[in-house]
C-alpha cells in the first residue's frame, strides 16, 4: 500500500517538474502559424473535392512596394504642431 502511494506521488511530482520545466518558448514565428492556420481552413472535404475540379484560382502578382518619400513639412504646418 505505501509502495502505491509512494509511485502516485513520485508521478505526480515527475509531471508537475516536467511541466515546470518545459520550454515556455514558441517555435514557430507568428507568420508561420498564420500561414499554418490559413492553408488548413480548406482542408474540408468539399473544399478538396471543388479545388481538384476546378483547380486553384491564379494569384495576381503582388505590386512592389512604393518607396517612402520624406517630405518637409511647411512652416505653418510645423508651427500647428508645436502649438497642440
Amino acid at each position: 500500500m505505501a509502495g502505491l502511494i509512494e509511485e502516485m506521488v513520485s508521478g505526480v511530482v515527475k509531471s508537475a517538474v516536467s511541466e515546470i520545466l518545459k520550454k515556455s518558448q514558441k517555435k514557430t514565428t507568428r507568420r508561420t502559424r498564420r500561414r499554418a492556420a490559413k492553408s488548413s481552413s480548406s482542408g474540408d472535404l468539399l473544399g478538396s473535392i471543388l479545388e481538384a475540379a476546378l483547380g486553384k484560382p491564379e494569384k495576381a502578382p503582388r505590386k512592389p512596394a512604393r518607396k517612402q518619400v520624406s517630405r518637409r513639412r511647411t512652416t505653418a504646418a510645423r508651427s500647428r504642431q508645436k502649438k497642440a
